[in-house]
């Protein structure tokens, strides 16, 4: 459950202009409270608590743009290919700033990577980082994007730009491969949506 300390009339500004819908908080310590996408806010004196399925739908609005992340991507296939999931974790000087995962049918472990790497970026971009240090456990993956290795699959090779167009939207980054230790927290998300479908 994200909290964000901010200047809680300045979110709620933020919120209207983006089309959401404030009502008087539910009780004497609650300011304002809105649903938003598939998330609910409620602001308190200098803060706004976040819930619900997809607290990104809010955090990005309210967070201050810019500044540096973390991010992790993996991804897992059962039977290569087979079912298969995503997971991603953005980190911050403060800690984990966000982190999903989901299903996402059938593919080889090769394109859930790529896949894992296509939300992360998309999830660090929408939130507004400037740069990014990306790591994750495929070495595939890091070689082909970062040239080292050639793509020879078709749908790899997609894959492949569509990353490269995303990073170009940052000011800096930096793709590197880590041990899968290293890269646990992802790991655990993507097996754990195999587990929960």
């Amino acid at each position: 459950m994200p909290v964000i300390e901010c200047d809680v009339g300045l979110a709620r500004e933020r919120l209207v202009e983006a089309g959401a819908e404030i009502s008087s908080g539910s009780s004497e310590h609650e300011r304002w409270r809105t649903e938003y996408g598939d998330a609910v806010a409620v602001a308190y004196d200098g803060k706004v608590v976040v819930q619900g399925s997809n607290p990104q739908d809010i955090e990005t609005l309210l967070r201050e743009e810019g500044g540096h992340a973390y991010v992790y991507f993996d991804g897992a296939s059962r039977g290569n290919p087979g079912p298969a999931a995503v997971g991603w974790v953005i980190v911050t000087s403060d800690g984990i700033a966000a982190e999903g995962s989901e299903r996402i049918g059938r593919a080889t472990n090769n394109q859930a990577e790529y896949e894992a790497l296509i939300r992360a970026l998309r999830a660090a971009r929408d939130y507004g980082f400037d740069t990014v240090e990306v790591k994750g456990d495929s070495q595939l993956v890091v070689k082909q994007v970062t040239g080292a290795w050639n793509a020879n699959d078709p749908e790899l090779r997609e894959r492949r730009v569509t990353v490269r167009e995303l990073l170009a939207a940052f000011d800096d980054w930096e793709l590197s491969h880590v041990p899968r230790e290293i890269n646990d927290r992802a790991d655990d998300l993507a097996n754990e949506a195999l587990d929960d479908g």
